[in-house]
């Protein structure tokens, strides 16, 4: 089946979602990629087809014809930005080897998982569009198992991490400081704090045994 240039008036289930070939595979996960770019640039608001479409370089079609919905493209972006986050820790922690991680190199790892390594730079905006994104999904009933899911990869890479650093902590005492870290960091985005990483840090570091 040739790929469309143009959009289709009304694409069938059939077509829809396909991927099938090399090329097709390549496309699909170049509107991925591009839809998880304006996730976290725009929050959930930047994915629309034309917009998806653009970034990717690809015609406007392209996301009616490998997605069914706009539904799954968001969901599939969501679970790209939050698996390369995953592994990138996952990296991370396997890079250190035995070599255990100092104090401040744990802190700012946990924050990199909790806030986003784009964090690091400082400043209000990148920290606040993170927890839209987050707070946004509780609107998107179809993302809660993928929440849920990525959440608990979460947890566990960072009891890992914790142990690792020799600063070890229960599954339900990670649980406990991501609360702790999450209402500091709102409480600082609502005080417009210009560095709630700044505000997160200083609870980390008097929370860690």
């Amino acid at each position: 089946m040739p790929e469309p240039t143009e959009a289709p008036s009304a694409p069938s289930q059939e077509r829809t979602g396909q991927a099938s070939t090399p090329k097709g595979e390549r496309r699909r996960q170049a509107l991925v990629e591009a839809a998880s770019e304006l996730l976290v640039e725009s929050g959930f608001a930047g994915i629309r087809h034309r917009a998806v479409a653009e970034r990717a370089g690809l015609p406007l079609a392209s996301t009616t014809y490998y997605f069914s919905s706009i539904e799954e493209l968001v969901e599939r972006a969501v679970e790209y930005h939050g698996r390369t986050e995953l592994a990138w820790g996952r990296e991370r922690l396997a890079a250190c080897g035995d070599e255990r991680l100092d104090r401040d190199e744990l802190c700012e790892l946990v924050l990199d998982l909790l806030l986003g390594h784009n964090s690091r730079d400082g400043g209000l905006d990148v920290v606040l569009l993170r927890y839209e994104r987050l707070v946004g999904s509780g609107r998107r009933p179809y993302l809660a198992p993928l929440m849920r899911e990525m959440g608990d990869e979460l947890h566990a890479l960072l009891v890992e991490i914790l142990a690792q650093a020799g600063a070890p902590l229960s599954a339900a005492e990670v649980t406990r400081l991501i609360a702790l870290i999450d209402g500091t960091v709102v409480n600082a985005l609502i005080e417009s704090d210009p560095d709630p990483r700044g505000a997160a840090r200083r609870v980390l570091r008097a929370e860690l045994p």
